[in-house]
């Protein structure tokens, strides 16, 4: 005899192997491969929500980096909700838990209609929750005595009549097997209604009708045929702008490479938009007066299109959306930084224009124009704190969201219009800018914003420049044109250094005019840069300054020449002032607080716009503003099974989790040697045990064995 037993597994017989496509079927079917697809479909979600989507390429670029960037646009993070990879799964999930259904329902409903009254008697006595008792009596009266009361109670119950006694087997919520039916069917309808309203149908009509991806830019009434839809498209849920007094009838939907348009079978005309307001600035509702035209009818209707409130028409749904500009019209005075006259310029947003240079030309885009700009100005600055720094909605933006009271009291004030644009150079370089109309006191200061950034990402830089008693950035403008002329420099240092020499010590003018003359020269940026021995491009401002000290003064005596040199500064740039202003023809300025706080902010201005990146700044005079409503378009033939399937998803839910299935039997005999008792035995069975079980198998024994011995 061995010691050992073989551990090989023993084979089966051919007849009992089961073949490939059955084992796929039974993994198809499983319940683990269903919440195996349910569990990635919840973390592509969360990715989803996470990486916002359809953003610029640039923003992932900036956001992850260049490679990251492009490994997840390989896997379509940026498009999760339409990667081809995400409607497999969600396909897939739609045939394992149709199978699921398929494999249980016949189960389920062939275990509604048993009330397994064949248990044997000797059965009963295995279940935890049992009894055994007496009846008064003969087993017909006891049998309609128990089946009446079971029928009061609410149980189903079915009679089996045997040799030695009768079988009453009873049930009561088998709507909880009804419940997995209905749970299961809904993620079915869900992810239907999601495949039948994602980009899988437009994809679909586009292979079909040979319809591809527009990657272009451009007038929507200039795309080429091959890049429509028909009205007919079964599915789709795009963008319609529509500014107020035009019409559009062409809604764009977004793909991951690019657009498709889709026609609409009716035309959408916005005669009013209309928007309010709360105190902080934000939308407080905004809705749209329309007029549908209709294209086979020739039909018109007019409408109020509301946030939540959309309009229906052929089965297509507009909501009101968003609202952007519609081309508002614009007046502009553009200033030369670099010296020269004013012009005036006109344009809308969307268009744009050429601006001629003398060393090269730019092409300036509008892109918007907000009318109001609610900031919160309680913010005092604390000490030490950078004057030239400009932060307006730092302090909302910290708390946006939070229910947490703030610490200080805010202070909300409209601060009036503002508009942007870009400067596209030769190179395609853009950088963008936003201006704001009048002046914002900040730091007790009356200042204009020109504000700038290099991309979307960044935060706008503001260059503040302060405003003269009129309201009116002249006074600083007369100033900087001044200091870029080097004849009223040489006259405001001349001037300066006969004010500041003292009168016993006539020998100190020229050395003192040399030295303001150098000051000036190097803030204007007139004279290059040549740091470590390399020339480089001028470099005006306080930088300039700096610069100069770390270079040419020893250490020790760094910190005297600083307060020396911005003293001969600040004095000299009065003296320019004073110049600019006679040249204008005004009177000199009064020595006061209010003129020292205007030179103050005035240097710091002049230092920041020897970085300002471009040539003119431009300034807002008047607008005409021309509102335009976005509409998201939608024709959604899957929204009605979405509804249908969370419908039964809460029933499903509440039908497993709040009703319990439970089994009752009742065998009754005649009670030996005594014909007037009937002896009982019962037994409860339940899906899910719980104290209220015990509880409820405790009253029907005392209301069915009350009269028991």
């Amino acid at each position: 005899m061995s010691d050992s037993f073989d551990t090989q597994p023993m084979a089966l017989p051919p007849s009992r192997r089961r073949s490939p496509g059955r084992e796929l079927l039974d993994l198809l079917a499983s319940m683990r491969f269903a919440v195996s697809l349910l569990t990635v479909i919840c973390i592509a979600s969360i990715i989803g929500t996470v990486v916002k989507q359809r953003e610029p390429l640039n923003n992932y670029v900036n956001q992850f980096g260049p490679f990251w960037a492009e490994v997840f646009g390989k896997l379509d993070l940026y498009t999760v909700y339409g990667a081809w990879w995400f409607l497999l799964i969600l396909a897939f999930l739609v045939l394992s838990t149709s199978l699921c259904i398929a494999r249980n329902t016949p189960k389920i409903l062939q275990d509604l209609r048993n009330y397994k009254e064949n248990v044997r008697e000797q059965s009963l006595q295995a279940f935890h929750h049992k009894a055994l008792g007496h009846m008064q009596g003969s087993p017909e009266a006891v049998l309609a005595r128990v089946s009446s009361y079971l029928g009061q109670a609410g149980w189903k119950a079915k009679i089996q009549v045997r040799d030695r006694g009768v079988m009453v087997a009873a049930r009561k919520g088998s709507a909880n097997k009804i419940g997995y039916i209905a749970a299961h069917s809904a993620i079915v309808l869900v992810c239907l209604g999601g495949l039948l309203d994602g980009d899988l149908l437009v994809r679909g009509l586009m292979w079909a009708q040979g319809k591809t991806v527009y990657e272009g830019g451009g007038l929507i009434s200039a795309v080429a045929p091959e890049h429509r839809l028909p009205p007919g498209n079964p599915s789709f849920r795009g963008n319609l702008m529509v500014p107020e007094g035009a019409r559009a009838a062409t809604a764009v939907l977004s793909m991951p490479n690019g657009v498709v348009l889709q026609d609409l079978p009716f035309d959408v005309e916005l005669k009013k938009f209309v928007v309010e307001y709360y105190e902080t600035g934000m939308p407080k509702l905004f809705a749209s007066d329309v007029v549908i035209r209709d294209h086979d009818t020739g039909k018109t209707s007019e409408a109020k299109i509301k946030v939540n409130e959309p309009l229906i028409h052929r089965g297509i749904a507009l909501y009101q959306s968003s609202f952007e500009d519609g081309g508002s019209e614009l007046k502009l005075t553009a200033q030369a930084m670099q010296g020269g006259k004013p012009f005036a310029l006109e344009g809308r947003v969307g268009a744009s224009t050429t601006l001629k240079g003398d060393k090269e030309a730019l092409t300036l885009e509008f892109t918007g124009l907000r009318v109001i700009n609610v900031e919160n100005m309680s913010n005092a600055p604390a000490a030490g704190t950078d004057v030239r720094r400009v932060d307006l909605v730092g302090s909302l933006n910290k708390h946006l969201g939070s229910g947490a009271r703030t610490k200080t009291e805010k202070d909300l004030r409209n601060i009036g219009p503002s508009f942007s644009y870009k400067l596209v150079d030769a190179a395609g370089q853009r950088r963008e800018f936003n201006n704001y109309m009048v002046p914002v006191e900040l730091d007790g200061q009356r200042v204009f914003l020109a504000g700038v950034r290099e991309n979307l990402n960044e935060s706008f830089r503001y260059l503040r420049i302060p405003a003269d008693p009129q309201g009116s950035m002249q006074a600083w403008l007369g100033l900087r044109a001044a200091l870029l002329n080097p004849q009223l420099r040489d006259k405001a240092t001349r001037r300066y250094a006969e004010a500041a020499t003292p009168s016993d010590k006539p020998q100190m003018l020229p050395q003192l005019q040399a030295t303001a003359r150098r000051a000036l020269s190097l803030f204007a940026g007139a004279e290059p840069d040549k740091s470590e021995g390399k020339a480089a491009l001028p470099l005006g401002g306080l930088p300039a300054l700096s610069n100069f000290i770390e270079t040419e003064v020893p250490v020790g005596e760094r910190q005297k020449v600083s307060e020396v040199l911005l003293r001969i500064l600040n004095g000299s740039l009065f003296e320019l002032y004073k110049l600019s202003r006679e040249q204008a023809g005004l009177d000199a300025p009064a020595t006061d607080a209010q003129t020292q706080g205007f030179m103050t902010q005035a240097v710091l201005a002049l230092s920041d716009s020897m970085f300002y990146p471009a040539p003119v700044l431009l300034q807002l005079d008047d607008f005409k503003q021309v509102q335009a409503s976005v509409f998201q378009v939608t024709r959604a033939p899957g929204q009605k099974l979405v509804y249908l399937g969370a419908v039964l998803l809460i029933i499903g839910v509440f039908a497993m989790l709040y009703i319990k299935e439970r089994r009752l039997w009742v065998w009754l005999e005649s009670a030996p040697g005594q014909p007037e008792l009937t002896r009982v035995r019962m037994a409860l069975s339940c899906t899910r045990e719980s104290p209220d079980t015990a509880h409820e198998f405790d009253r029907l024994k005392l209301d069915l064995l009350k009269e028991g011995v």
